[in-house]
């Protein structure tokens, strides 16, 4: 782990109080986001609301929120659609927030992304500001804001939802407040199946801080200024409340797949099967790769496969840098648990850029390099990106858009 997490951080502003340069340049991408879908679609005749609530997953996700599980599609191929493939969380809180106002499902389901994108960035704001400072924290704020799919954040999906409690938990992790982090993981686990990588983080770096500690007792201490283990924060925590938060993360996704396997009859693995309806499912990547080299069949679509070439040994460089940067072993373990499921899996291949999303401390590395730029160029840069990442969001939203 890095020698990162040890170092004493004085006395600051509050976080939400240095946070909020960040926040306010994050929402200013997103309405910029919004503002060019809104101005696209009209000319096509579509509503952009429509298009960031009412389509896709989305759909889904508010089905569950009024009818409850156990709808499903049967295809003409033999295919079964089933709405067990989608946690529950966010259709929880829809449900809530249509019971507590006027708002429809579909509503409220914008209201949540919406809140829920804000405290994602805040949260990654905090995590980076807690390992590089404010200024490498902003960046990595606006250039989550500015991803190519970024759009997404603002619909009513789990994207964000999920990345604000991912974000929030590794920052629990880092600071050692490890009941929070256990809870937060088991929140990320009842939001999307990468849950696991929240889970994997957090028994990672509790691991890691019982064995450290226990090596350090039974060594003796030949520095009076030796710090007290404990990982990220400093001195600490008790072993029981490390234990505690460990056992706590595991407890969202485990039981919702033991309740979809118990509903269908079909075991632990239950859910196994009911995202084979939807055709995913975990190869080691080798489906993906076919599709890659399928681009490469024709010289138009051989353009593409060149772009997602390129796109993946940037994932690779990113992360290797990440490594070699010595980022903390919560957040290396997560963002290769979310590389690893997006990449290597058997999904629809045209949800792989949002799949990516929550692994926000690839962005880092990235965030650092702006954050050492004269402000004249970071500026220029973040505009740009900010500008090309609204007009693709909407040519994406009003043509295939996501699955």
């Amino acid at each position: 782990m890095s020698d990162l997490e040890t170092r004493v951080v004085p006395a600051r502003a509050p976080l939400l109080r240095r946070a909020a340069p960040a926040l306010l340049g994050y929402a200013a991408v997103r309405a910029l986001g919004l503002a060019v879908l809104a101005g696209w679609s009209a000319a096509r005749g579509k509503s952009a609301y429509t298009l960031l609530t009412a389509r896709w997953d989305s759909l889904w996700y508010t089905r569950v929120a009024e009818l409850g599980y156990g709808y499903e599609v049967r295809l003409p191929n033999g295919d079964v659609h089933s709405n067990l493939a989608f946690f529950p969380l966010l259709p929880w809180l829809e449900r809530l927030l249509h019971a507590l106002t006027p708002l429809s499902y579909a509503d409220a389901g914008f209201v949540v992304s919406l809140l829920a994108s804000l405290a994602a960035a805040a949260g990654i704001f905090a995590v980076a500001d807690r390992l590089y400072g404010p200024r490498t924290g902003f960046f990595a704020v606006l250039l989550w804001a500015v991803l190519p799919v970024g759009i997404v954040q603002s619909m009513a999906y789990s994207e964000s939802l999920f990345t604000a409690l991912a974000a929030w938990s590794l920052y629990a992790v880092l600071t050692g407040r490890w009941v929070s982090a256990g809870a937060l993981a088991a929140l990320a686990g009842l939001t999307r199946p990468v849950g696991a990588a929240v889970v994997a983080a957090v028994w990672t770096a509790g691991v890691i801080s019982l064995v450290r500690e226990r090596r350090t007792r039974h060594t003796p201490v030949t520095h009076p200024g030796t710090p007290a283990p404990g990982g990220p924060a400093g001195p600490g925590a008790p072993a029981r409340r490390r234990v505690l938060g460990m056992l706590l993360a595991p407890l969202g996704a485990a039981g919702y797949v033991l309740w979809v396997g118990h509903r269908t009859g079909a075991g632990p693995l239950g859910y196994l099967d009911v995202q084979a309806g939807w055709r995913n499912g975990f190869d080691g990547g080798y489906a993906f790769a076919r599709f890659v080299a399928g681009r490469f069949t024709s010289f138009p679509s051989a353009l593409a496969g060149l772009g997602l070439v390129a796109g993946v040994a940037l994932l690779i460089w990113l992360y290797v840098t990440c490594v070699r940067r010595r980022q903390p072993a919560a957040l290396l373990v997560y963002t290769g648990v979310v590389l690893a499921l997006a990449l290597c899996a058997s999904s629809y291949f045209g949800s792989k850029p949002r799949l990516l999303m929550p692994a926000f401390p690839l962005l880092l590395p990235l965030a650092g390099a702006l954050a050492r730029r004269r402000p004249p160029v970071a500026a220029l840069v973040t505009a740009g990106l900010a500008g090309a990442a609204a007009v693709y969001g909407a040519f994406w939203l009003n043509g295939s858009g996501p699955p």
